[in-house]
């Protein structure tokens, strides 16, 4: 269904902003601090546990010796670098600050006022905010499972339609479609709506029947795929994010782009990154390892667990009172123990925990069985225990 937004009353005597602005509810990112507590484990933003790169690190370092010269405006580098890991032709890729710029970017390329944007009711929350900011309006697609549901997209196409965000793997669930649902997607849509694939955590799935939508956007000609450095490459804080498709959808993207959106430092420490393709397996190894780990442990006390291909997991708590999602973040908090609240997902009755470090995934495990067995950090009984 369409989402229709009204602006709040304006004031008078001031500048205001175009219609629909004022409107847009900003992005929360996932809180970091845990106050009076010495030692936080944030598991809130999906970050990799084990850091980034050396050679990544080195190259950063390099750079910040000439810091008084632009960088280059068309991230030559850095597209080679990508290029060159995948087989790519690097004039068919397009870099940005993170992914969200990139998702930006196409929004603001394809979509105007009158124009609607299709994505699923618990996609990433950018999508919304892009469309609202280029002048379209959101079409929220119902899931199944917590899963992107295909027949609901195409359902919702209409001659207004102009892009479809898809979320693969989805974040905050963790959930994937089977390339064949893709496909399945990408046929059922007008030649003239872009399909854009964000495949941010593409590189945890471990799945035969899952596929990132690479070649896809290679063979046709209204597929994008979207890539993100900040998560198993561990490059969060300079913001880098790629995309490949059509020559024309490139082209057409570059002309919105800003001409040094992306710094040297990062363009450096991301070409290196992606060489690194043995800290890119430490990490899938690690990943490998806890998420099964954290899923069998945390669902052995009672919760929920939305099963999950990415580095993340959905847990669900009940709406008992003392046991309720709302209340194990205060609890987990407490204890350092920084998870995500999924309430502007729609998901109120939810934590989305990222797979930590070996420390942090015992911590939190230990932690939520206290909460569910009623007992707080000082060994006392909590609110709502039924003991």
């Amino acid at each position: 269904m369409s989402a229709v937004l009204k602006d709040p009353i304006p004031a008078p005597g001031r500048p205001q902003p175009r219609p629909g602005v004022l409107a847009i509810e900003a992005y929360v990112p996932g809180k970091s601090h845990a106050p009076g507590v010495e030692k936080v484990f944030k598991l809130s933003s999906n970050e990799t546990p084990l850091g980034p790169s050396e050679k990544a690190v080195a190259a950063f370092a390099e750079a910040g010796r000439k810091l008084e010269d632009y960088p280059d405006g068309s991230a030559t580098v850095l597209r080679q670098a990508i290029a060159t890991a995948y087989g790519l032709d690097p004039a068919r890729i397009i870099c940005g600050a993170g992914s969200d710029e990139i998702l930006n970017l196409v929004a603001h390329t394809y979509v105007g006022p009158g124009d609607e944007v299709i994505f699923s009711e618990h996609g990433f929350l950018v999508y919304k905010i892009a469309t609202l900011a280029s002048g379209g309006t959101p079409v929220v697609a119902k899931e199944r499972d917590l899963t992107a549901d295909v027949d609901a997209i195409l359902a919702l196409v209409t001659p207004r339609t102009r892009l479809v965000f898809l979320a693969n793997p989805n974040n905050p669930t963790g959930t994937y479609l089977p390339f064949d649902e893709v496909r399945r997607l990408h046929a059922g849509l007008p030649a003239n709506v872009l399909l854009v694939l964000d495949a941010a955590y593409a590189e945890y799935v471990r799945r035969n029947d899952y596929e990132t939508g690479l070649e896809l956007a290679l063979t046709a000609d209204n597929v994008l795929m979207s890539r993100t450095f900040s998560k198993i490459h561990g490059l969060a804080a300079l913001r880098i994010g790629w995309a490949v498709g059509p020559a024309h959808v490139i082209d057409a993207m570059n002309r919105v782009r800003g001409p040094f959106n992306m710094n040297t430092p990062a363009l450096l420490a991301g070409a290196a990154a992606i060489a690194d393709a043995a800290h890119v397996e430490k990490a899938v190894a690690h990943n490998e390892r806890w998420l099964p780990w954290l899923t069998e442990q945390i669902e052995g006390l009672g919760l929920k667990v939305t099963p999950s291909v990415a580095n993340f997991l959905l847990i669900h708590f009940p709406d008992t009172p003392g046991r309720t999602a709302k209340e194990a973040d205060a609890f987990l908090t407490r204890r350092g123990l920084v998870l995500r609240q999924v309430s502007s997902y729609g998901l109120p009755g939810a934590l989305r925990m990222t797979v930590g470090t070996e420390e942090a995934n015992h911590l939190v495990v230990a932690a939520l069985a206290d909460f569910m067995s009623g007992q707080d950090s000082a060994g006392k009984e909590t609110a709502g225990n039924d003991k």
